[in-house]
């Protein structure tokens, strides 16, 4: 069977880093629509978003051609926490996830084009991952607040990044923390015949 012209709709190094690892190699064309929250539901949240993105980039794409949008939250007490602006802002994220578990959230739409007048095939999932942060001290957070690894994530930190040294564990798939559940997209993509 041939393999499926997949695409995804990210920019996130990660995330075609996680796909390369289960064996996809994906086309990246990101996405550029102006992103419409909804909800402060988390989960809705991120497929929505995911779906947003997949979506716009599958409307240029042949038919037969795979779509793969995502996107990635944090979430403490169910109030999603975005990408810092500001050093003092993920300062802020950071003391409040210190010594305490939250949640991570992604979502992932798929868009399979239909071929020969048929429909496009859409399928929307998310992965949900408990995180439990370590107790740190102020110093600790004001010297990862100031770093720049905080600022271009959500809830202000990289599992696999500087921060690993604060995560006790977790629950559910460590892939989804790092931006893309691959478990349950390799599971999707091949009950859509993609690989």
């Amino acid at each position: 069977m041939e393999k499926k012209r997949i695409i995804l709709a990210s920019g996130s190094p990660r995330r075609k880093e996680l796909l390369l690892q289960i064996g996809i190699v994906p086309e990246i064309i990101v996405s550029h629509v102006e992103e419409k929250i909804t909800s402060d539901e988390p989960s809705v949240v991120v497929m929505s978003l995911a779906e947003q993105k997949a979506v716009d980039v599958a409307e240029d794409m042949p038919e037969g051609a795979v779509v793969l949008g995502s996107d990635t939250v944090v979430a403490a007490d169910g109030k999603i926490l975005g990408k810092p602006k500001s050093h003092e802002e993920a300062y802020e994220m950071i003391k409040r996830l210190a010594g305490r578990s939250h949640q991570v959230y992604t979502g992932v739409c798929i868009v399979k084009k239909g071929t020969a007048g048929e429909e496009d095939t859409v399928v929307s999932f998310y992965d949900e991952t408990d995180v439990n942060v370590s107790t740190m001290t102020e110093a600790e957070i004001r010297e990862y607040a100031d770093s720049e690894e905080p600022m271009d994530k959500a809830g202000s930190y990289a599992v696999q990044g500087f921060f690993a040294r604060y995560i006790e564990g977790l629950k559910g798939s460590y892939a989804n923390v790092m931006g893309l559940p691959v478990h349950l997209v390799y599971q999707k993509l091949k009950e859509l015949g993609a690989v």
